[in-house]
């Protein structure tokens, strides 16, 4: 197994560490500055799911830069990306931190691109990331690290930052949807072909 794709399954890995801090019930110690409160366990949970994103453009650019691009790899990444932010988006429903409807929006349109490259697949064709899909990703890692720093530093100027990003992350990954569905609607055959 090449590092690439080394990096690629540690990433599949933290995402049980990250939830296990994020939904343990023991009582951690918490930091407490003002109206700003926060556990250990939370900073604990953040640190690694940071780590975490930010190996998603390392493992691509060295599998591309030693030419170590592999179909294992190109299974591995997207299912660890996938993996790594449902699971964090689902635990910060659990915790009531962020509302219920936002996770259903951002993972149906995750199985609705992965359906769709599944058909480009089956007809011979590759779907690369957009800059909307990018984007998507960036917008979606913004707000979940917000929400899991509990508004960190916005509480003290009393901007609801991490509200303003989830919103956000929800609208760009609906366009980022449309926009994979409307530029590659070819891919899909709404004729009925007979035999």
């Amino acid at each position: 197994m090449n590092l690439a794709n080394r990096i690629t399954l540690a990433r599949i890995f933290l995402v049980p560490i990250i939830m296990f801090f994020l939904l343990i019930k023991v009582p951690f110690p918490h930091i407490r500055i003002e109206e700003f409160s926060i556990t250990y366990n939370q900073i604990i949970a953040a640190l690694i799911f940071i780590i975490a994103a930010s190996t998603d453009s390392l493992d691509g650019y060295i599998a591309r830069k030693r030419k170590l691009v592999t179909n294992l790899g190109k299974l591995l990444d997207p299912l660890a990306d996938k993996l790594l932010v449902t699971a964090v988006l689902v635990s910060l429903v659990e915790m009531d931190k962020l509302d219920a409807w936002i996770v259903i929006v951002i993972i149906s349109r995750e199985w609705a691109v992965t359906g769709l490259r599944q058909i480009a697949l089956l007809e011979g064709t590759v779907m690369a990331a957009s800059k909307w899909g990018k984007a998507k990703t960036a917008a979606q890692i913004t707000a979940i690290i917000a929400l899991l720093i509990n508004n960190f530093p916005f509480t003290f100027l009393d901007i609801p930052f991490d509200l303003i990003a989830s919103w956000l992350a929800a609208i760009i990954t609906v366009y980022s949807g449309i926009d994979y569905f409307v530029k590659n609607k070819h891919v899909i055959d709404f004729s009925e072909k007979t035999q």
